[in-house]
């Protein structure tokens, strides 16, 4: 029975574990979205966290209709490059120490400046030409940027600069975007309205949630990141409800299905007892895939056309799902746990986390497969 499933000894293929397959003419369709909704913005794609899981390379050539990248490491920035990408890159959290600054005008690096190290430091380095510079400002989050009552004498400084080319450029971000009741939103979008009233130089304020629910906030640039992967930002909304495609489809073959009797548990520290017979299918996903560990029972996990229960503890290399006692599913039969079937927002509430967060924490050991 196992021969139609699993590898036999005149065929060299094998079944794979845990797999993302990443639906890239989904990315098309949401990008397009995305100039949609803000018309008059340029769009920048956020691609940082490894594409946000996605994978960095594949994504970035894919996004055509982006017309520059945002990245948070230099390492990401410089892999971009290697890879031909030749659009503008932005180092979103800027660069960590002046030994940098060298690296983003030989590769062509926009950066970020949201502290007075980092302006210091282009005032005291010898470069060969000017790097592109956005002035990040807080507006509120109070997490980086340049306090409003420093933003004259910070302007003031970098135009000064000879490193700093012309004009400069001007961003913030949103801390509360996605909470659409919170007065957070408006009024640092009044602020940084406010602040940058006649400036020279093009400005950012909006990332998903801000381009999807705060029209005013798309100036010159959007900057969509977990939307552009078909995840909402919003809690109440799935991707599919706003129109958007998810990207990844993460799926594991079933290895085994067990019959359990009532009053029998299931798993590590007997987390699940069954309450009646019967039938447990054994999933090759676990932590040590990324799947998280504290999946709490009866978070959704799609087989063969219906959601059922996770049932026990998440191990390091499979989970356990009651599919219950008259269930015809087999071994090779494949669960997707989050999907086109399953969204991965509908999992993560479960689980009490964020879709950003699934998507992102995949390991090494998840085979990528690209759907072009």
């Amino acid at each position: 029975m196992l021969a139609r499933h699993l590898m036999t000894s005149n065929s060299m293929s094998y079944m794979k574990a845990a797999t993302a397959c990443i639906d890239l003419p989904a990315l098309e369709h949401n990008l397009s979205r995305v100039k949609a909704q803000a018309p008059n913005s340029k769009v920048m794609a956020v691609v940082k966290a490894n594409g946000y899981g996605h994978g960095l390379r594949h994504v970035a050539k894919s996004a055509h209709a982006a017309d520059a990248f945002g990245v948070a490491r230099i390492e990401e920035a410089l892999q971009l490059r290697a890879s031909g990408v030749v659009k503008p890159i932005l180092l979103l959290e800027g660069f960590y120490s002046s030994g940098d600054l060298p690296i983003l005008v030989t590769n062509n690096i926009q950066t970020a400046v949201h502290c007075e190290e980092q302006l210091e430091a282009l005032e005291q380095t010898k470069l060969d030409k000017p790097v592109v510079v956005w002035l990040k400002v807080d507006t509120g989050m109070h997490r980086l940027g340049v306090r409003p009552e420093y933003y004259a004498e910070f302007v003031a400084r970098l135009k000064a600069c000879p490193n700093v080319a012309s004009p400069l450029r001007y961003m913030s971000h949103f801390g509360c975007a996605d909470e659409l009741t919170l007065p957070d939103t408006q009024e640092q979008l009044d602020l940084f309205l406010s602040l940058t009233e006649g400036c020279d130089g093009e400005r950012s304020l909006a990332a998903s949630a801000g381009l999807l629910a705060w029209e005013l906030s798309q100036l010159d640039w959007v900057r969509p990141g977990i939307i552009m992967y078909g995840v909402s930002p919003f809690a109440d909304k799935t991707a599919e409800q706003l129109g958007y495609k998810p990207l990844m489809t993460l799926k594991a073959p079933i290895i085994a299905v067990r019959e359990v009797k009532e009053g029998e548990s299931v798993g590590y520290g007997s987390a699940w007892v069954c309450n009646k017979d019967t039938k447990i299918g054994v999933i090759a996903i676990g932590y040590g895939d990324g799947y998280p560990r504290m999946a709490p029972n009866g978070t959704p996990v799609w087989v063969n056309g219906r959601k059922v229960p996770i049932s026990g503890r998440v191990s390091m290399d499979m989970l356990t799902v009651d599919l219950g006692a008259d269930a015809k599913d087999c071994v090779g039969d494949v669960a997707i746990l989050w999907g086109n079937e399953l969204a991965a927002e509908e999992v993560a509430r479960h689980i009490g986390t964020i879709a950003y967060e699934l998507v992102t924490k995949l390991t090494s050991r998840v085979a990528m497969e690209y759907q072009k």
